[in-house]
C-alpha cells in the first residue's frame, strides 16, 4: 500500500525520493505515531516534502490516493485491512457531545464499526440505493450520497447527499497556500536559502565518501580514505533596515526577517536608517546619535560582491527622497536619492523588501520614487516576494 502511495506522489510530480520513502517506512516500523490517518498525513508530509511550496500539491495527491484507498470494495482490499482504530479515534474526536449522545442511543460507535465490518464481509458487489448495503444513495449508515444520522462516508465525490456523514474520508481539511501571506521565521529561512552558495575552504576535516569509494576501488579494495574541507556558505549580505515612524507597524515581520537572515548567512552586515538613507547609518538605535557610521565608509568598507538588501516601507514625504535637507531629523547636505544611487552603483546585486501590503503601494508617491531608483527591484515581504528577491540576487 505504501509503495502505491509513493508512486502516486511521484505521478503527481512531487519530488519525493526513495531515501525519504524509506525514512517514512522506518518511522512507521518504530510506531512513532498513533493509528490515525491525520497523524500519518503529518508524518508523511514531514518525511516526504522538502519545500513548503509543495504542500498544496501533496494535500491534493494525498486526498486523491486515500479517496481511492477508502473505497474498499473497488480497491479490492481484504476486510481485515479496514483501519477500524483510525475510524474510531477520528469519530471520537470529531463528534460533538450531542452527536455522541445520539450515536450512543443507537448502540454506540463500536456497534457502528462492527456493522461496517460485517457488511464488508458480506457484500461482494457495488450497490446503489436501499437501506442496508454499502453504496451510493439510500439510507444505509455507510456509503456516499445518502442520508443517515450516524453515517460513515466511503469514497465518492463531494457533491450530492445531505453531508451528514460522520467521517468524510476524501475531504481536504487543508487550504491552498497564499503567496501574499505574511511570513514567519521558518518560512523566511527557507526562502533565504535560495541565496546560499557553498564552497569548501580550510582544513580537510570532512569525509569525501564518493572519492573514498573511487579510490578504494582503484586500490584493489584496500581502504583509501579521502578528506575534503567542510562546506561553508560564502554569500555575503549587507542589510540596511528602516526603523521608527511608520515602520513601527511592521516590527514583528522585520524582526523575523532579521532573525532568519542572521541564522542563514555567516557573512551578514547590517545598519539602520530612518525613512531614507543619507550621509550616516548606525548599528544601535539607543546610540544612534552618539555612534554613527558615515555612509561613505560603508560604501568603501564592503566589496561589490556583497548582496545589498534594503528593508523598509518606503513611506515618507517625497521631499525626503529628492531634496537636500529633506530629512525630518537633521539637515542633510545631499538628497536621499543621491545616496541610494551611490549604494546601488557600488553593489550591483540589490533589492528592496517592503513590508507594506503591495496593494497600497500605488497610493504612496514615495514608494514610486524609491521603486524607480531601485530599477523596480522592490518586492513585498511575502513568501512569493521574498523568493523573487532571492532569485534576483542569486543571478
Amino acid at each position: 500500500m505504501l509503495i502505491d502511495f509513493f508512486f502516486s506522489l511521484r505521478n503527481a510530480k512531487l519530488p519525493v525520493s526513495v531515501n525519504e520513502y524509506l525514512t517514512l517506512v522506518g518511522a512507521l516500523k518504530k510506531q512513532v505515531i498513533a493509528p490515525s490517518i491525520d497523524e500519518f498525513y503529518y508524518l508523511a508530509r514531514l518525511t516526504l516534502v522538502k519545500d513548503e511550496k509543495h504542500y498544496d500539491k501533496f494535500d491534493q495527491a494525498f486526498g486523491l490516493y486515500f479517496k481511492g484507498a477508502s473505497s474498499l470494495l473497488e480497491a479490492g482490499l481484504d476486510p481485515s485491512q479496514v483501519p477500524v482504530d483510525w475510524l474510531k479515534k477520528r469519530l471520537e474526536r470529531d463528534l460533538s457531545p450531542e452527536e455522541k449522545a445520539e450515536i450512543e442511543a443507537m448502540g454506540g460507535i463500536d456497534a457502528l464499526l462492527d456493522r461496517l465490518k460485517q457488511l464488508l464481509d458480506e457484500q461482494k458487489e457495488r450497490h446503489e440505493g436501499g437501506n442496508k448495503w454499502i453504496g451510493t444513495g439510500g439510507t444505509s449508515p455507510f456509503g456516499h450520497g445518502g442520508f443517515n444520522p450516524e453515517g460513515i462516508k466511503i469514497g465518492g465525490g463531494d457533491a450530492g447527499g445531505s453531508r451528514n456523514a460522520v467521517k468524510v474520508w476524501n475531504a481536504r481539511a487543508y487550504k491552498d497556500y497564499d503567496d501574499d501571506v505574511e511570513l514567519g521565521t521558518r518560512n523566511i529561512k527557507v526562502a533565504l536559502r535560495r541565496l546560499r552558495r557553498f564552497a569548501r575552504k580550510g582544513a580537510a576535516e570532512e569525509l569525501d565518501l564518493d572519492d573514498t569509494i573511487r579510490s578504494t576501488a582503484a586500490n584493489a579494495g584496500w581502504l583509501d580514505i579521502k578528506m575534503v574541507p567542510e562546506r561553508h556558505n560564502t554569500i555575503k549580505v549587507l542589510m540596511l533596515l528602516d526603523v521608527g515612524g511608520s515602520m513601527d507597524d511592521h516590527i514583528k515581520r522585520t524582526e523575523e526577517l532579521f532573525s532568519a537572515a542572521k541564522s542563514e548567512f555567516k557573512h551578514l552586515e547590517f545598519y539602520y536608517f530612518h525613512n531614507c538613507v543619507y550621509d550616516y547609518l548606525w548599528k544601535q538605535n539607543r546610540r544612534r546619535h552618539a555612534e554613527r557610521f558615515p555612509t561613505w565608509d560603508v560604501l568603501h568598507k564592503y566589496s561589490s560582491e556583497y548582496k545589498l538588501i534594503f528593508v523598509g516601507d518606503a513611506t515618507m514625504g517625497p521631499y525626503e527622497v529628492l531634496q537636500p535637507g529633506g530629512s525630518v531629523e537633521y539637515t542633510n547636505e545631499e538628497a536621499g536619492a543621491t545616496w541610494l544611487t551611490r549604494l546601488t552603483d557600488r553593489f550591483p546585486h540589490y533589492a528592496w523588501l517592503n513590508p507594506e501590503p503591495e496593494r497600497l503601494w500605488e497610493y504612496r508617491q514615495s514608494v514610486a520614487l524609491i521603486r524607480q531608483l531601485m530599477s523596480n527591484r522592490m518586492f513585498p515581504l511575502t513568501l512569493n516576494g521574498l523568493e523573487g528577491a532571492m532569485r534576483l540576487l542569486s543571478k
